[in-house]
């Protein structure tokens, strides 16, 4: 067995040394220029078009991620360089769910305990009481309804959030979030919400989602946390959201231009908290036992979990 692992910056030594603990048998090599030997499995992030290249023996290309971005293009336009038939894995939670439901969960209790509020007066040497606010009237959306999206919407749940989710098709679960579906329920998952949080695959039919028409959907005065993919906000919208009031916060992970530049208006605009991709990193243990796991169950005949409908871009 033969696997080939790729990184854009060429750092694969851990990885290989990872695989090679769970897989003995195989023959684990790091990607070089002009390498266009057989191999059964490619391991791979961000990968060139040269890696790409049909290759003799390939049975699957596993993604170091859950969003396949990276590999597809944001508007799908890099399917075409992925060899005919081989089928594409993503990433499936690898400890990135718990990581991501404690931030989300950080920021919606931040907005909902006014603690934006109380640093305010902080810096003005401010001591003043606020009114709390009530559960009841800060209903969440949450945006996408994979695992992680599920992970977070019920943890959002635990504090006693109303929460709503959404999804492209149907689910169904006992965790008593409030689910939607396809095109008429999405208006209705996100109508008159507190929080948007948005976890949506980005796919064609998903870049600029985060515009000024959704906004207007949400109650006045709602916060956006965004921790997918940066293509999927239309900055220029959020902005006039923010100086409108229709928008009174923003917590922004991800950007179209990471790092985000020291000039964009996201730093310096008042109520926009900006950090930098770090909303759940993966892990590498747990994503070359993962990785790893699924090789070893294709190996043997078994089908495995996590193939990207190519049609859909997740």
């Amino acid at each position: 067995m033969d696997i080939l692992i790729y990184s854009p910056d060429g750092k694969t030594a851990a990885y290989e040394t990872g695989l090679a603990e769970h897989l003995p048998q195989a023959n684990i090599r790091g990607w070089q220029p002009g390498d266009t030997a057989p191999a059964d499995y490619l391991v791979l992030w961000k990968p060139n078009a040269e890696v790409l290249q049909p290759r003799e023996r390939l049975k699957a290309i596993f993604n170091m991620g859950a969003g396949v971005d990276g590999v597809l293009g944001s508007r799908g336009e890099d399917a075409h360089r992925l060899p005919a038939g081989v089928p594409l894995v993503r990433l499936e939670d690898a400890g990135m769910a718990d990581q991501m439901a404690q931030y989300v969960s950080a920021a919606a209790l931040r907005y909902f305990r006014r603690l934006d509020d109380f640093d305010a007066q902080q810096a003005q040497t401010q001591w003043k009481f606020q009114k709390p606010n009530r559960l009841a009237d800060f209903p969440v959306a949450v945006l996408g309804y994979g695992t992680l999206g599920a992970h977070v919407a019920r943890a959002l749940k635990t504090f006693g959030f109303p929460v709503r989710a959404w999804s492209r098709s149907e689910r169904h679960d006992d965790s008593g979030v409030e689910l939607h579906h396809g095109e008429a329920g999405f208006d209705t998952c996100v109508h008159g919400a507190r929080i948007l949080v948005n976890l949506l695959p980005l796919t064609p039919q998903t870049v600029d989602v985060l515009n000024t028409g959704l906004f207007a959907k949400l109650a006045q005065g709602a916060y956006l946390i965004n921790v997918a993919r940066g293509a999927h906000l239309v900055d220029d919208d959020l902005l006039a959201a923010l100086a409108s009031g229709q928008i009174a916060g923003a917590t922004l992970d991800v950007f179209r231009t990471e790092p985000l530049p020291a000039e964009h208006p996201f730093w310096r605009t008042p109520g926009v908290t900006v950090t930098p991709h770090i909303s759940a990193l993966t892990l590498r243990d747990e994503t070359v036992a993962q990785i790893a796991g699924k090789i070893a169950a294709l190996a043997r005949g078994e089908t495995i979990t996590g193939i990207v409908d190519l049609t859909r871009g997740y």
